[in-house]
């Protein structure tokens, strides 16, 4: 099966998500996370990559980011995969891969997705069971958008600072629109999306983007995809 064409446009926010192979573990300890976080820095520092929103999961991670470069998220993940992997391998004297294949990621439409986007991300641990409020899960950027405490590896976007004209009151707004219900649909429509490198937004934003690219982005109708909601619900 051919790959999904992976769409890199500068100043416009990704939704990434990297797996462990065969939804393996990919971190161990508390340590294996904060290595993570620090080379994430490091990397999305010199590539150019804007870091507004990440939950890292047992297996898994999930990103929203925004590359002031072309390429730049790619060169990022590429960067950190590898460190990553060798650094894990060398602490736990293993050899082989870590992650499944390569990452995905779909363009978002800041307008329209961001926040909710942000949203999905941080709740991951609550949809999975493993807490049952998002602040009791340590490795997410909810503790800044949520609760004020400082992540120095997060950019905030545009879209998050309009919440308010203070730290405070965006604290307060985040959390107000975090009680709001995330459906299933809206939650299956962004999993589709990162999986199959759509693109998450309206119509005009779709529009743009191709205007961009040159080229037709949207998804051809298939039957299937919206029948395998098990499917769908098992890549979140």
């Amino acid at each position: 099966m051919a790959r999904s064409p992976r769409l890199n446009l500068k100043d416009i926010p990704q939704h990434v998500i990297q797996r462990g192979n065969n939804r393996q573990s990919c971190f161990f300890e508390n340590q294996n996370y904060q290595v993570y976080l620090d080379k994430l820095l490091e990397y999305s520092q010199k590539h150019q990559v804007e870091i507004h929103a990440f939950i890292l999961m047992t297996n898994h991670v999930h990103l929203l980011v925004t590359p002031r470069i072309e390429n730049g998220v790619s060169l990022m993940m590429q960067s950190l995969g590898r460190y990553y992997v060798r650094y894990i391998n060398q602490t736990y004297h293993r050899t082989g891969t870590l992650w499944e294949g390569r990452y995905k990621s779909s363009l978002v439409d800041s307008d329209s997705y961001f926040l909710i986007v942000t949203r999905y991300i941080e709740f991951n641990p609550v949809r999975a069971e493993m807490v049952v409020r998002p602040e009791l899960y340590p490795w997410s950027s909810y503790h800044q958008h949520a609760l004020g405490k400082t992540i120095s590896l997060l950019t905030e976007h545009d879209c998050y600072l309009k919440l308010g004209d203070s730290a405070s009151k965006r604290q307060q707004s985040y959390l107000k629109f975090c009680k709001r219900y995330l459906s299933d649909d809206e939650a299956s429509f962004i999993r589709a999306s990162v999986n199959k490198a759509w693109i998450l937004g309206d119509d005009r934003f779709k529009q743009q983007i191709e205007r961009q690219l040159g080229v037709s982005v949207s998804p051809k109708a298939r039957g299937g995809d919206r029948k395998s909601i098990k499917y769908q619900q098992s890549k979140g």
